[in-house]
């Protein structure tokens, strides 16, 4: 699982709004510029989650995500369209000689088709996706309050 801290910055019974920054598991992403979820650094962050352990504005938190969708978001979205611009390829050089075209031209012309549409059932996907609860960060549990 995947965490981060936070501090509730405002709570209704339903929904807690937690503030969080940029953490070290951030600094080793190499997608940590290009991702919808990072910032700038010095930035910070909020998310709106369902407050299931009641917490309330000020409490500090930890967030987490479960990794293993984390996993499968990675592949749909790094992995996926390769490998059917690869398929579309091979497709397109098997056909070639059949339909009596450029080899290259063709293959070019799958794959980059079959590119396409691994963004066009990405972009499906993530509609339904984006209202399953797995694939979104819950609270963990409060911390402890810090001592002076």
């Amino acid at each position: 699982m995947i965490t981060e801290d936070g501090i509730v910055t405002h709570a209704t019974p339903e929904t807690a709004w937690i503030k969080t920054t940029r953490s070290a598991a951030c600094e080793s992403c190499s997608s940590k510029d290009s991702c919808g979820v990072s910032h700038h650094p010095s930035e910070e962050m909020t998310v709106i989650l369902s407050n299931t352990l009641g917490v309330i504005k000020g409490d500090r938190v930890i967030v987490g995500i479960n990794s293993a969708p984390m996993l499968f978001l990675s592949f749909l979205l790094y992995v996926f369209p390769i490998i059917l611009l690869i398929i579309g390829a091979l497709i397109g050089d098997a056909l070639a000689p059949v339909l009596e075209m450029s080899r290259s031209a063709l293959s070019m012309g799958f794959g980059f088709l079959l590119f396409a549409v691994a963004f066009f059932i990405i972009r499906k996907k993530q509609a339904g996706m984006s209202k399953k609860d797995k694939y979104k960060p819950f609270l963990v549990r409060k911390k402890s309050p810090l001592s002076s």
